[in-house]
């Protein structure tokens, strides 16, 4: 997710302090990771920097004085065009559990210690522990849905959040069901390390004799 155009469409409403950007946020991408103060921050002065937004002002709310930031036309040109721009599909999506699931595999192939203690996981185990925790996540994306309070935008959300959960579970079942196949063929390709090499080269002299150089 872009911060920064996060914060511009925050700021096409009018004129706001980080302090507050910070809590729409928030409470506008109720599913996304929500902001540090200190990226706040480091946001809009790089807004700021490339002209996007401008100082309008200080405001006390009652409180400490926090700076006012306003979108300027050209914020508000990027924001239009960033806004229509097509996201483009990644062609391969990098994947922690896949990334994981090999790493898995490389280890318990070789029988990994740390400080005495054993770290081998089985692939098949990995794959059950990542499921299980899968479907803890969508019975609480489920419920979050069913709550009379819940919001448009939260339910969207936790939709969007599902049908990406739905579609690991199915790849996560695809998997252990050639996780023989997928062992033999990374365990295979595991074992194909470059051969060493020696600083010293044979050469071959005109009369046949063998000399080393390095």
């Amino acid at each position: 997710m872009s911060t920064r155009h996060a914060l511009l469409s925050l700021l096409a409403a009018g004129p706001s302090h980080g302090y507050n950007l910070k809590r729409q946020h928030d409470a506008c991408f109720p599913q996304a990771r929500p902001l540090a103060y200190g990226q706040v921050y480091t946001t809009l002065q790089r807004l700021l920097r490339d002209g996007l937004v401008i100082v309008e002002g200080s405001n006390f709310d009652g409180g400490p004085e926090r700076t006012l930031y306003r979108s300027t036309e050209e914020g508000a040109r990027e924001l239009a065009r960033w806004a229509v721009e097509v996201t483009t599909p990644a062609p391969f999506v990098a994947n922690e559990i896949f990334t994981k699931l090999v790493a898995s595999i490389l280890t318990d192939a070789a029988g990994i210690r740390v400080g005495g203690s054993e770290l081998r996981t089985t692939a098949a185990a990995y794959l059950r522990s990542q499921h299980h925790a899968h479907l803890e996540r969508v019975r609480e994306l489920t419920a979050l849905k069913a709550l009379s309070g819940a919001d448009l935008s939260t339910a969207l959300a936790a939709e969007y959040a599902l049908a990406h959960l739905e579609a690991d579970l199915q790849w996560i079942a695809t998997a252990a069901s050639h996780i023989d196949n997928l062992t033999a063929s990374i365990s295979g390709s595991s074992r194909l390390t470059p051969t060493a090499k020696s600083g010293r080269n044979r050469d071959t002299g005109p009369d046949g004799s063998t000399r080393t150089s390095r």
